[in-house]
């Protein structure tokens, strides 16, 4: 059996998306990164990246949860566009820009403002100015489309929705006025009982919510060795 290598962060979520929409039997083992089990050799044996999530498939290792996500798209034949050089395209595209874009601007512009140890104007706004200009990307290619790619759902949507759920999050509580293009896409996956199985994933287990010494060591092992 398959097996998911999962935390409640937005990249595994929306794995768990797709293997739930799929119905792809799986094995989720948690890793609680604030604990540091991201770290230990028998998980870096999987994923050297040290990050969740990753997968184990009949002796196939995928880590990066865009790769995962075309990897099983692809596997089974499901949630993909039409076979067309165009659609490949822009299927291709659109995935990178999430993979490249979409997260990491917003998942730093999180850590700027929440967990850097300084606040440092620039680095705040630079990031929440990238985030919000990406989800305005994303915001204006939805507003002549039903989905990322057109009339068909995708994994590009299930990426997207990984991380637009939590543009409040990100951008502040008012930031959907101007996104009501990816408040629409993002409201109908979350409506999907595979979307709510997918985000309650992470209530199976009870991971460390604390942000404390061990936790920031874990998961921003740069702080430590600045402080040695």
């Amino acid at each position: 059996m398959l097996k998911f290598y999962y935390s409640g962060a937005p990249n595994p979520t929306k794995v768990a998306l797709f293997l739930e929409e799929s119905g792809l039997p799986y094995d989720p083992i948690p890793v609680d990164t604030r604990k540091g089990e991201q770290h230990k050799p028998e998980y870096l044996a999987i994923n050297p990246n040290a990050k969740v999530p990753a997968i184990v498939d009949d002796g196939a290792v995928v880590f990066d949860s865009n790769a995962i996500l075309l990897y099983l798209a692809e596997k089974t034949g499901k949630f993909l566009p039409e076979n067309t050089s165009k659609s490949r395209g822009e299927l291709l595209s659109w995935l990178m820009f999430v993979a490249s874009g979409v997260g990491p601007y917003a998942g730093q512009s999180v850590h700027f403002n929440a967990y850097a140890p300084e606040k440092l104007p620039y680095a705040i706004n630079r990031y929440a100015f990238e985030a919000q200009r990406h989800f305005k990307i994303l915001n204006d290619r939805l507003a002549d489309r039903k989905y990322m790619l057109g009339d068909t759902y995708t994994i590009v949507d299930m990426a997207v929705w990984g991380w637009a759920r939590l543009v409040p999050n990100v951008l502040g509580e008012n930031a959907w006025a101007k996104l009501p293009n990816l408040k629409r896409l993002v409201d109908e996956i979350s409506a999907r009982p595979a979307a709510q199985r997918a985000a309650a994933l992470k209530d199976k287990h009870k991971f460390k919510t604390e942000m404390d010494e061990v936790a920031f060591a874990a998961m921003f092992p740069h702080m430590k060795e600045k402080a040695a």
